[in-house]
């Protein structure tokens, strides 16, 4: 690529082979370090970044040769990295689960948000740049909500990375997850309902509406609890909010979920003395791009999980 961002005139960016098939807003939020987010989207929105002269969506996939025209915007006046606390390095150091020479998975804290952004000024992938600095091309495969724990994956080659996405695109990724909720009769479900993202003032939610994308999730019993109950979800599409949506509206809303849950579920999470959404990314399964070897990677529930767990099962027995 040539040419930097500038605070007072226009930059045009020629996209090269590292960056072919990349995002229009993901490819700027890397490019123009320090720019807030919504900054960022409004320039897109506006018309103000172009690609070959021609106005662009956030969703826009660049190609090698494109040429992106970059409006005069002021960057961090330093371009110092975030600070990434000795605790917060210490605990990603003990949560990456896999790694080879193209990606990493890590066991993603609940609380952490995977980037930065809508007054999180750290996430995951930027903590990551930091704490891997000779790591040249960390992108995010995909994502987790903040309060979701468990399976992340992160490619390490920007070249991988399309290749992983291509092969999530065509269901080639297994994504298994492990929840508690309230409600669930018999031992298996299959939700099939569309589902529509609405902004509710400043807070993106979503519903089940006609409107929406198609999405399917199978949910499968794996232990009673009392009122309780364990149990897998694996994604048959991958939409925001896809499990925690299904769930209320099947009628088993998750535990500790504060945009889709319950008052009954609080109550019960507040008597146990933890509060957390109990949803948690367990397994990942494909088979690799470039070695076709099959991965299976599953990640350990965390303390509070394994707590809620446990307190339940003390009660389920009493």
């Amino acid at each position: 690529m040539s040419e930097t961002p500038s605070a007072d005139r226009v930059s045009f960016v020629t996209i090269d082979e590292g960056r072919d098939g990349q995002r229009l807003d993901n490819f700027l939020i890397t490019h123009l370090k320090g720019v807030p987010r919504s900054r960022i989207y409004r320039i897109i929105r506006s018309g103000e970044v172009r690609v070959n002269k021609k106005r662009a969506k956030q969703t826009t996939r660049l190609a090698n040769g494109d040429i992106v025209r970059i409006p005069p915007i002021r960057t961090a006046e330093s371009e110092a990295p975030p600070k990434v606390s000795d605790a917060l390095a210490e605990r990603l150091s003990r949560t990456l689960i896999y790694e080879d020479e193209h990606l990493f998975i890590f066991n993603k804290p609940a609380g952490l948000a995977v980037h930065g952004g809508s007054g999180v000024s750290l996430g995951l992938i930027e903590a990551l740049r930091v704490l891997y600095p000779e790591e040249r091309e960390l992108e995010l495969v995909h994502r987790l909500d903040r309060d979701t724990s468990g399976c992340i994956m992160v490619a390490r080659r920007r070249s991988f990375l399309r290749r992983l996405q291509r092969l999530m695109q065509q269901g080639g990724v297994e994504k298994r997850y492990w929840l508690l909720c309230q409600g669930f009769k018999g031992k298996e479900r299959r939700i099939e309902a569309p589902l529509l993202k609405l902004m509710q003032g400043n807070e993106r939610v979503v519903r089940v509406s006609r409107e929406g994308k198609p999405s399917v999730t199978d949910f499968r019993l794996l232990e009673r609890l009392g009122g309780v109950s364990l149990v897998e979800a694996t994604l048959g599409t991958g939409r925001t909010h896809q499990i925690r949506v299904h769930s209320q509206f099947g009628g088993f809303a998750l535990l500790g979920d504060d945009k889709y849950g319950n008052d009954q579920g609080d109550r019960l999470l507040g008597e146990l003395g933890v509060r957390r959404l109990c949803l948690h990314a367990h397994s990942l399964t494909f088979r690799h791009p470039l070695s076709e070897r099959r991965v299976r990677v599953e990640a350990p529930l965390d303390e509070d999980f394994e707590s809620i767990l446990a307190a339940l099962r003390r009660r389920s027995r009493s």
